[in-house]
């Protein structure tokens, strides 16, 4: 069942603790990841819902927060949803820079015990997320004040273009090889420019994961026929011939 938009009528719907808070976790809304927990009372949830920039109400300062007012590592909303006790909210946000005001994706990065292997999205997320903050001209530099990220942005499509062929050329170097490590290095070296590229062309992770999920459950090669057949049509649809 789906619940009224308008932030004063969903907030109606609540049951807020003692202190008129809601707890309020915050979830990656493209790799699922947890990125932390914050409060809302109404007025919070309100600008959250209609500025769609998630902000708290901050317990220690008493006072309204929107994340990354300062820092600029903003929590952008992408969607909202309600739990069962109705006394807690999951918020979907993607995230402008890391979550953490330690410089961490999320404030949960201390595992209790073996912490296990990071999922590879996860790992792909983060990554993205700091060659967007390099863009944005934010985060670690060499100690001479360097980038490598912001000097291939800078630099433009020649030079990632060419960075992405060698890089190719090298990973299917390494694919003749019996090394299993060098092949993963080497496609690291690839992916983490393919990165770059994205970024240099303002494209989301989740514009291209969107692409792979609308191929899904489809032959590659009937899906390649496609395209192909796409590409050879008519400029004119009302054009039979291609030649006129």
């Amino acid at each position: 069942m789906s619940l009224p938009t308008d932030p004063a009528a969903l907030w109606s719907t609540l049951t807020p603790g003692p202190d008129g808070l809601v707890a309020a976790v915050v979830q990656h809304a493209d790799s699922g990841e947890v990125l932390m927990l914050g409060y809302m009372n109404a007025e919070a949830l309100a600008r959250t819902l209609t500025g769609g920039r998630v902000t708290f109400w901050s317990r220690s300062r008493q006072k309204l927060w929107e994340k990354g007012e300062t820092s600029g590592h903003t929590l952008e909303l992408r969607g909202l949803h309600v739990d069962c006790d109705a006394d807690a909210l999951l918020v979907q946000a993607v995230p402008r820079g890391p979550t953490c005001h330690t410089g961490a994706p999320s404030c949960f990065f201390r595992p209790v015990g073996e912490p296990p292997a990071p999922r590879p999205s996860a790992v792909f997320e983060q990554v993205f997320a700091e060659i967007c903050e390099r863009k944005a001209g934010r985060g670690m530099t060499n100690r001479d004040g360097k980038s490598y990220v912001r000097e291939l942005l800078a630099a433009g499509v020649p030079k990632i273009a060419a960075k992405l062929a060698e890089e190719a050329g090298e990973l299917a170097e390494a694919l003749a090889e019996t090394d299993r490590d060098h092949v993963a290095r080497e496609a690291a070296d690839l992916v983490f420019h393919a990165l770059v590229g994205l970024a240099h062309a303002d494209v989301a992770l989740a514009d291209v994961a969107a692409v792979l999920e609308r191929r899904m459950g489809r032959s590659g090669l009937d899906e390649k026929a496609a395209r192909t057949q796409t590409a050879a049509s008519p400029a004119d649809p009302d054009d039979p011939s291609p030649s006129g």
